[in-house]
């Protein structure tokens, strides 16, 4: 089972004590990991980022790390169009900030280990390169962004929110489904009475949760979309989003898309996984 690495939008915790930290660099040039947070921007995308990489250009340069970070990023705008029709209109601010300095400035908001998170703006834990995981977690948070860019004053179930930005980050990966470590390790929770009630993965962060229970609200928020991707369709997942947004009820957006409400849906969750 991955860690539980995420943040979503809507929950407090950051409010007053972190505010300095929250707060974008005003220019280029503010204090970072190397002494300059670089600033570029993209056709979607305002990226800043402080790793510490001492060249400037070349094949590990800074300059060619932050455009292979605003091109993955371009890529996941146009993939969510794809799957969920959403293109933000505003650019996304982006913070990309050297591992010391991420861990340093906001651990103590998380009870579990953080990668990334989105709180008005998209904050991930760097890297030197561009690894697959740096690439999942841009993916998982620009999902965040849309649908808070989509609707500001909604918060969403967290199984609603983060299901669909884990599944998202997954499927322009390429995985389709559940993988068998990942159903083998929801029947152990089932088995050990483990699992999260869908009233309590309602809460719209997961940030309070401790290690273990984090990590079963995340796989359970991805299996539960992954659920509805398998009962309906994969497009009909932008369906039930949209219907949520515009109705702002839960059970009204599942029976329209899914013909079930969400007692329904726990019940036929709770079978298929034994």
């Amino acid at each position: 089972m991955r860690s539980a690495t995420r943040w979503a939008s809507g929950a407090g915790a950051c409010a007053g004590v972190l505010a300095l930290a929250l707060a974008l660099p005003h220019a280029a040039r503010a204090q970072g990991a190397d002494g300059d947070f670089e600033q570029r921007t993209s056709a979607h995308f305002v990226l800043y980022q402080d790793v510490a990489i001492d060249e400037t250009g070349g094949f590990h340069g800074s300059r060619r790390f932050e455009q292979q970070l605003l091109d993955e990023l371009e890529r996941a705008y146009e993939a969510l169009d794809h799957w969920f029709a959403l293109r933000p209109r505003r650019k996304i601010d982006v913070v990309v900030y050297d591992p010391e300095r991420f861990d340093a400035s906001f651990a103590g908001i998380f009870r579990f280990p953080a990668a990334g998170f989105y709180h008005g703006v998209i904050r991930v834990r760097g890297d030197t390169r561009l690894t697959v995981g740096l690439s999942r977690v841009l993916h998982h948070e620009l999902m965040h962004a849309a649908l808070h860019a989509e609707a500001p004053s909604l918060l969403l179930p967290g199984w609603v929110n983060e299901g669909a930005a884990e599944w998202f980050e997954v499927r322009v990966a390429g995985k389709r489904g559940l993988s068998a470590g990942e159903r083998t390790a929801l029947a152990g929770l089932a088995r050990g009475g483990e699992l999260h009630s869908l009233a309590a993965l309602a809460q719209p962060s997961f940030g309070d949760m401790g290690p273990r229970a984090a990590q079963a609200a995340y796989l359970q928020s991805y299996a539960l979309i992954d659920h509805l991707a398998r009962r309906g369709s994969e497009r009909k997942i932008a369906e039930f989003l949209d219907q949520l947004i515009r109705s702002r009820n839960l059970d009204r957006a599942l029976r329209r898309v899914y013909r079930l409400d969400a007692a329904e849906l726990e019940r036929d969750f709770l079978r298929e996984i034994g």
